[in-house]
């Protein structure tokens, strides 16, 4: 087997290398190979434009993409949240490793749980998804919060609250987790609150679809758990034409039995950002054997979803 050193394209952000650390080396175990890291500059990381005015999907990804497909490194890791749902012929997810915590946390002056912050609290989030549940939370509950649209890095968010600027800010549990900042958090909100994005919380390891021993080394990587449940929570994406910035959230949770896992429940929710209409619907079965079985179940999800009238509460879909 070859010794070369493997060439592992990956944003600039903290996260994004701490991230890629992580693989780095757990892919240098099953390859006994070096693995470098080639720093990439995406057009998401340069613009200061809301994600969802730059349309959001594949902001993160297209220049990792690139780099990948012109040979400049063998791969890449992504955020899977990130990713189009719509996966390119010449490049294949060779691995999707076990999924950290996918559910959002705040970090709020005082330590303050969310519950507890005070009347007018500023909440600071770039997500649509997180706006629409936040608000829809506030409204049953009688709370009186304001959102506010922010971007930057967990350095930049996190310092709006440092700074007095705003009273909380809306992050996800895995990015901190994998920047050693966990302890930061002063509250995890139930995914029974706020749903995360189809794919939170896990990385996709990319490659070319025509390299087959990268492909197999990459492949020791890989929880099927994990790839079945986010399959369904892409499918269901896929399935409402939405993409990563609109305001859905959905979540596979494996169901277990002792230590047997028994079931998959798959909930998915769509909200207008004020929160003032919802649709949020799940459904339960049998594990997926099959990733088209995974697929098959999104688009089940969606359907009903959409029938209920889930399609105007999004603006204008993603195509």
């Amino acid at each position: 087997m070859s010794t070369k050193a493997l060439r592992l394209g990956t944003r600039r952000s903290k996260l994004a290398m701490a991230q890629s650390g992580r693989v780095a080396e757990a892919v240098g175990q099953v390859t006994g190979r070096p693995v470098e890291l080639v720093e990439i500059t995406t057009y998401g990381d340069v613009s200061k434009e809301a994600l969802a005015q730059i349309g959001g999907t594949g902001v993160f990804v297209t220049a990792l993409r690139e780099a990948v497909l012109k040979g400049e490194v063998d791969f890449a890791v992504h955020s899977l949240k990130d990713l189009p749902t719509g996966q390119p012929d010449e490049l294949v997810l060779a691995a999707l490793p076990e999924r950290e915590d996918p559910r959002d946390v705040i970090v709020a002056r005082d330590a303050l749980k969310f519950t507890d912050l005070p009347p007018g609290a500023r909440i600071g989030t770039g997500s649509p998804r997180r706006t629409a549940q936040l608000n829809a939370y506030a409204r049953a509950h009688g709370l009186d919060i304001e959102t506010v649209a922010i971007r930057g890095n967990i350095d930049t968010r996190v310092r709006f609250v440092r700074d007095g600027e705003l009273d909380a800010v809306v992050l996800a549990a895995a990015g901190l987790q994998r920047i050693g900042r966990i302890d930061e958090v002063t509250d995890f909100l139930s995914v029974d609150m706020v749903l995360p994005a189809p794919g939170q919380g896990a990385l996709a390891i990319e490659c070319t679809a025509d390299n087959a021993d990268l492909i197999a080394a990459l492949g020791e990587l890989d929880d099927p758990l994990t790839r079945v449940a986010v399959t369904a929570e892409r499918s269901l994406l896929a399935a409402l034409e939405a993409g990563c910035s609109a305001p859905v959230g959905a979540l596979a949770d494996l169901l277990a039995d002792g230590q047997i896992v028994k079931e998959m429940r798959l909930r998915g929710v769509v909200g207008t950002t004020d929160g003032s209409r919802m649709v949020q619907l799940s459904t339960t079965g049998p594990v997926p054997e099959t990733y088209d079985q995974a697929m098959a179940l999104g688009r089940e999800l969606a359907a009903e979803m959409l029938a209920q009238g889930a399609a105007g509460l999004m603006g204008e879909r993603a195509q």
